[in-house]
């Protein structure tokens, strides 16, 4: 199967203000739910908040290198509405929005695209206490905002997302209470507020579009609840599809209630009967302010429970096979959710995809190597862009995909528990490491899918022989000077056969993958803060150092030296595992 995915794809990674940027009050910040809420007893893992996070509102310039560092083409961020209006309406805090300029041309800088997310959840505390989502005027209040912010960003932004999961900021804070605000509300108040979340929506289009000076690519993302066939029978496959479009009573976690107004203009008839008495008596003008055109749907999909066809004709959920691999989150694995999941929503509405969010949490943790290796994480990610990379080869008009997420962060209720970073954060020193993951990714983006391939195996596509000595000729000759055409010479064939078998087995070029190997054991080598970089040089077969410190710094973004200092010798110990951070000092 060729894995090439259109060169105009979007690789992206994903945050939100409230989990990375910390600095809660600082610079003239406002109170958001999400600051008060975590004051609660008994509301967060160990009493844990977002008061400092990833401090990412300080080290944001090394987050954007260790970006750039990885191939990253677009970074997806949220604005923390409080932090550019502390009330929410009227005056405005100039060093919050300096704040996001800052970001923004670091971003522009290095090359990365600026994907905005207008609301991802923290809700000013002052809007709040005037009744929040409740509150009929917050459309208007959003649309100011909205405003605020395109007015200032416009220039060098184009790409817009109004809001993340009002499945998750409704039905988590209107209505179970899990999330801020705390709300347990009825069905018909949580439905209300919900409605005038998608009025929001609507409203804040209409200013993306009248105020925007670059020609604005708008979008919303909602969590997508998807669902997968329990086997490949047409009945579960059609179940699947029902599971997906349907209303569950007495639960706001669907797909169709959310997106049907903002594309269709009007909410699915089944959701009508399965509310009844609890849908908003609203007029009939609110459809056409939600119903704003949109350039693409952003998916937020996480997993694809099973489902198979009951007795009676109607999806039933399936129990996973045992054995099935699971998050530490709880949630089942299987990558075919960004199958089914980007299908089932494509034929919904035909609209444009963009995976917004996608991601898992596994036990990641800084090895006694100085390396986090995630390897669930590199299999989650690798089977879900192989299932993606599928439905597009079957028409899915799929635009991009932002890995979620960036860091490590604040996962809400879960606190510091759940990490689904592309990079690993300390939390108590704030050093950053590249997990594994981060430099699958790297290959991933590098090779525009291509390296895909070299993780497919089957009985019926064997790994050709040639490829298979080559790489064993490279691991095991490591220290010595080497190239193409010496292991071609040791394999008896032509280099441009080889290079070419090679490509076409792994996605990245035979040369390409000598430098990532001999780099990698660089990497290895330069925790040994007493190591000659002559030595290292020598170890891992470059010619001489010149060489060697040119192929690293492209490689990683510094010298082997700037790479080498962040290992220091532990007082009082003979050598201390240090941490890797792989990136330019951070930026306070």
């Amino acid at each position: 199967m060729k894995l090439e995915f259109p060169d105009d794809f979007t690789w992206g990674a994903s945050s939100s203000s409230y989990q990375v940027e910390g600095a809660w009050d600082a610079d003239g910040k406002g109170l958001s739910i999400w600051d008060i809420f975590v004051e609660r007893e008994n509301t967060i893992w160990r009493g844990q908040h977002g008061r400092v996070a990833c401090d990412h509102y300080h080290q944001f310039k090394e987050d954007v290198a260790l970006m750039a560092q990885m191939g990253i083409a677009a970074y997806g961020f949220s604005i923390s509405w409080p932090r550019v209006m502390p009330d929410g309406t009227g005056r405005l805090n100039e060093a919050g929005l300096s704040f996001y300029e800052a970001l923004v041309d670091e971003l522009l800088a290095h090359g990365i695209e600026p994907w905005v997310t207008l609301f991802h959840w923290d809700l000013p505390y002052e809007l709040f206490l005037r009744g929040g989502w409740l509150n009929r005027s917050i459309p208007g209040w959003f649309a100011d905002y909205t405003k605020v912010i395109v007015d200032r960003l416009s220039d060098r932004v184009s790409h817009w997302i109004t809001m993340k999961d009002p499945q998750c900021f409704i039905g988590l804070g209107y209505h179970s209470g899990r999330h801020a605000p705390g709300h347990k509300l009825g069905m018909r108040d949580a439905l209300l507020a919900g409605h005038h979340a998608l009025l929001a929506h609507g409203r804040s289009v209409q200013a993306i579009r009248e105020y925007a000076k670059l020609p604005p690519m708008v979008g919303w993302s909602p969590s997508c609840s998807v669902y997968r066939p329990a086997t490949d029978s047409m009945d579960d496959v059609n179940a699947a599809r029902e599971a997906t479009s349907a209303v569950y009573p007495k639960a706001l976690w669907n797909t169709r209630w959310w997106s049907d107004p903002v594309i269709l203009g009007g909410y699915p008839e089944e959701g009508l009967r399965v509310y009844g008495n609890a849908v908003p008596k609203v007029p009939e003008a609110d459809f056409g302010v939600m119903k704003q055109p949109i350039d693409f749907y952003g998916c937020n999909i996480f997993q694809a429970p099973p489902v198979q066809m009951g007795k009676d004709l109607q999806p039933v959920a399936s129990e996973l096979e045992p054995g099935e691999a699971i998050s530490t989150y709880g949630w089942t694995q299987n990558p075919n959710c960004l199958y089914w999941g980007p299908r089932f929503i494509y034929d919904m509405y035909k609209l444009p995809l963009v995976i917004t969010e996608n991601g898992c949490s596994t036990l990641d943790r800084v090895s006694l190597d100085g390396g986090v290796h995630d390897s669930n994480r590199v299999d989650f990610m690798v089977g879900n862009l192989l299932c993606l990379q599928r439905a597009m080869s079957e028409g899915v008009d799929v635009r991009g995909y932002f890995h979620w997420s960036l860091t490590d962060n604040f996962e809400w209720q879960e606190g510091y528990r759940q990490r689904y970073g592309l990079i690993h954060v300390d939390y108590t020193t704030q050093v950053r490491t590249l997990k594994d993951s981060a430099y699958c990714y790297k290959e991933i983006i590098g090779s525009n899918g291509q390296s895909l391939q070299r993780h497919v195996h089957s009985e019926n596509q064997p790994v050709p022989f040639v490829v298979k000595e080559a790489m064993r000729y490279i691991e095991s000759s490591i220290s010595e000077v080497f190239n193409v055409k010496t292991i071609a010479a040791h394999l008896n064939c032509h280099p441009d056969f080889l290079s070419r078998r090679f490509k076409q087995h792994t996605g990245v070029s035979l040369s390409a993958h000598i430098r990532s190997v001999r780099v990698g054991h660089a990497r290895h080598l330069l925790h040994n803060p007493n190591v000659l970089i002559g030595d290292v040089a020598d170890l891992c077969g470059f010619s001489d150092r010149i060489h060697f410190s040119k192929v690293f710094k492209k490689e990683m973004g510094i010298t082997p030296g700037q790479y080498q200092k962040r290992f220091q010798d532990d007082p009082g110990e003979e050598m201390h595992p240090a941490i890797e951070i792989a990136q330019n000092p951070r930026s306070v």
